[in-house]
């Protein structure tokens, strides 16, 4: 792999984030928990186009373009206007045609705004709020409209409206309403006074706000149905049996069961009118994609660099806990903000964060869920976004789409990668994955190789769950960089993460997997005939090698793992040593009371019995392995005595083992000899698995 990876380990990497801890002197953690912890904390990411461009030609409602909000009414086809005082009669007009009010408070709206000349109307971005006040002057006659200056505050704004003014509507898009500006009920009354000298109206937008005086009467908006609105405006476009047809479509379904924006419903109507199928498939997506990369323009777009933090950290730990999200959110904010100028000192706000708006920004949403910890099952608050293929395109656009972001986003990871929390690493490991995906080279050259040859064990499993779910979600060569560094002979701290890795993705190909485990323990043997030349990390690529062989035994791949094993008893020592070892590693593990694995597969799978048996047979006799294979002998008759299933399938293994009357001797002084656990009375199985043994002794 490229030589950027070996560069030189940053001093105090781990940072003083918190949950942060350096842990280059502790062990690395057992495969087991490891294994387990990557299958409950990796994110379900749905990849479905994830490579896909956006294609989008008509945007549609409030577009972000340049750092401003820019005013764009371009329904059905329609050429944009420019507002800028008064707005143009045809785009009214063009407005009406499509305008949908089904569902929503337009009436009651429109009679508030004959009595009181003046309403504020607060909504949501993207929810056609704007056009709503357009269409309320335009049905109540309050023709021709001006759209006013939005760069006043709200206690100028009656000094801005001139007797000599022609126009009868008024409207005031976007008032930015702060803790310095906040509106209040003096304004809103010296407003009325103004508009019933002029005879005139007002409509003011404005998005949600705090700093709104308690007696001010806001009107509030929220949009029509998704469905309504396509209901409603496709057979405008298209004959009513065709639009029928459409509107059952599976992929309109699919488009109007995530949360939709009014402009993404409305360039769906022209979509589905156009009848092409990639496209009314695709939309889906590529409306998606193209919310992501508008996102992530510049810095002063109205989505903030802390919001944009938050959207990448909510992608990350999709599906989990908010306060997790939001507490590593602005950490990565506090490294975006340091690029370009590591003396950037100014505080992160500690509070003032408006939950509801900034998980709406987001189109995301909270929910009370109960979760799996080591103190047992604990209900949390969880964030997501509504559609679950955002995750991992906001990750792509990010690494990308904006190469600036990522000398902050890695030290981000850096942090996340030796953190004290199981979680928090997983999904690290997830968006480095991603990454891989997108792009291989970069990944492993920044972060990954890094990361397998740091001196932190945590680092190093980060860098395994990395690889292990780059893998799941089809990131191209990984097991040919696996493959490589497990027989590496000169780097031990990448070879360990390599066997790791090995027994992590080596069920896909057992074979290939035993083949490059087998090599690395004759490396291992080799080297140990050489005194002095021993490292610490050759010792720990020691003992994880039947730990990565065992991994194997117990997978979805157990025979053909069997199959390549069994050849390694009869051949070179270390291959012998590496087989029994894993064998027996495989045999010891037992996470819940039920029957062991490798005990329950000889009941499934007659060439599982066999293998069993042989294995067990040599582990018995060889001196370096007789007393590890009887304790887990021992340990299989406990679990026997409390589990059926474990005794069926041990009554029916045991004759096997007794392959002569020395062997079948030492068996049964096992069974008298045996204890219960703790020193309990020997149980009462052993009796009756002694009987099953020596029935067929009198025919050997």
């Amino acid at each position: 792999m490229s030589g950027q990876g070996a560069e030189k380990e940053p001093e105090n990497s781990a940072g003083d984030q918190p949950g942060v801890s350096s842990d280059s002197d502790q062990p690395a953690q057992e495969p087991w928990a490891a294994l387990r912890d990557l299958d409950a904390h990796a994110p379900k990411f749905d990849f479905q186009g994830v490579n896909r461009g956006v294609a989008a030609q008509h945007v549609i409602g409030d577009v972000i373009t340049g750092g401003k909000i820019e005013n764009h009414y371009n329904f059905g086809g329609f050429g944009s206007e420019p507002v800028a005082g008064e707005i143009p009669a045809e785009t009214l007009e063009h407005l009406a045609e499509d305008f949908v009010s089904e569902g929503t408070v337009f009436e009651e709206l429109l009679e508030r705004l004959r009595h009181d000349r003046v309403i504020v109307l607060m909504g949501n971005p993207f929810t056609g709020r704007r056009t709503a006040a357009l269409m309320l002057l335009h049905r109540l006659g309050a023709l021709p409209v001006r759209a006013l200056d939005r760069d006043v505050s709200p206690g100028g704004l009656s000094l801005r409206l001139a007797s000599g003014d022609a126009a009868v509507g008024q409207v005031l898009f976007d008032l930015a309403i702060s803790r310095e500006q906040p509106l209040r009920e003096a304004h809103l009354l010296a407003l009325r006074s103004r508009m019933r000298e002029l005879g005139s109206y007002l409509v003011i937008t404005t998005e949600v706000s705090p700093y709104v005086e308690s007696t001010v009467a806001l009107a509030t908006w929220r949009p029509p149905e998704p469905a309504a609105v396509l209901a409603s405006l496709l057979p405008r476009r298209t004959a009513p049996d065709r639009a029928r047809e459409l509107l059952a479509l599976p992929a309109v379904a699919e488009f109007l069961s995530q949360e939709r924006q009014i402009r993404e419903v409305v360039q769906y109507v022209t979509v589905l009118a156009e009848g092409v199928p990639e496209r009314i498939a695709g939309y889906s997506l590529e409306a998606l994609e193209h919310q992501v990369q508008e996102w992530f323009e510049e810095a002063e777009t109205s989505v903030q660099l802390r919001e944009k933090a938050f959207l990448i950290a909510l992608a990350a730990f999709d599906k989990g806990p908010y306060a997790l999200t939001a507490e590593l959110s602005d950490t990565l904010y506090k490294a975006l903000r340091s690029t370009g100028d590591d003396n950037y000192q100014e505080p992160i706000p500690v509070f003032g964060t408006h939950i509801p708006k900034r998980l709406q920004k987001a189109r995301a949403r909270r929910y009370a869920a109960e979760e799996q910890t080591e103190w047992g099952r604990v209900t949390q608050v969880n964030a997501e976004y509504h559609d679950e293929r955002v995750a991992p395109v906001v990750l792509r656009e990010v690494w990308t789409g904006h190469p600036a972001a990522r000398p902050a986003l890695i030290k981000w990871l850096d942090a996340l990668s030796v953190d004290g929390r199981p979680f928090v690493r997983t999904r690290a490991a997830a968006a480095v994955a991603v990454f891989a995906l997108t792009d291989l080279p970069s990944a492993m050259a920044l972060i990954v190789e890094r990361w397998a040859g740091a001196r932190e064990s945590r680092r190093r499993l980060t860098a395994v769950s990395a690889l292990t779910l780059a893998h799941r979600i089809g990131a191209p060569n990984i097991p040919r960089i696996v493959d490589a560094w497990s027989t590496d002979v000169q780097d031990p701290k990448r070879c360990w993460v390599g066997v790791r890795t090995l027994g992590l993705i080596g069920p896909e190909r057992p074979a290939e997997a035993v083949d490059a485990l087998r090599a690395q323990a004759r490396h291992q043997y080799d080297k140990k005939q050489q005194p002095g030349r021993i490292g610490a990390g050759d010792e720990q690529v020691t003992d994880e090698l039947p730990q990565s062989v065992a991994l194997l035994l117990l997978s979805k791949a157990t025979d053909a793992a069997m199959t390549a094993l069994l050849p390694l008893l009869d051949g070179h020592s270390s291959g012998r040593a590496l087989a029994l070892d894993g064998f027996l590693t495989a045999c010891e593990h037992q996470d819940t009371n039920q029957c062991p694995p490798l005990l329950a597969g000889t009941v499934w799978s007659p060439s599982a019995s066999s293998a069993v048996s042989r294995f067990l047979q040599v582990a018995l006799n060889d001196r370096r392995t007789n007393e590890r294979a009887e304790e887990v002998l021992r340990e299989w008759v406990r679990t026997a005595d409390r589990d059926p299933a474990a005794e069926k399938a041990f009554t029916e293994l045991l004759p096997e083992l007794a392959a002569g009357p020395r062997d079948a001797a030492r068996l049964v002084h096992l069974l008298d000899t045996l204890q219960g656990p703790d020193g309990r009375p020997r149980p009462a199985v052993a009796e009756r698995l002694r009987t099953t043994l020596i029935r067929p002794l009198t025919h050997i």
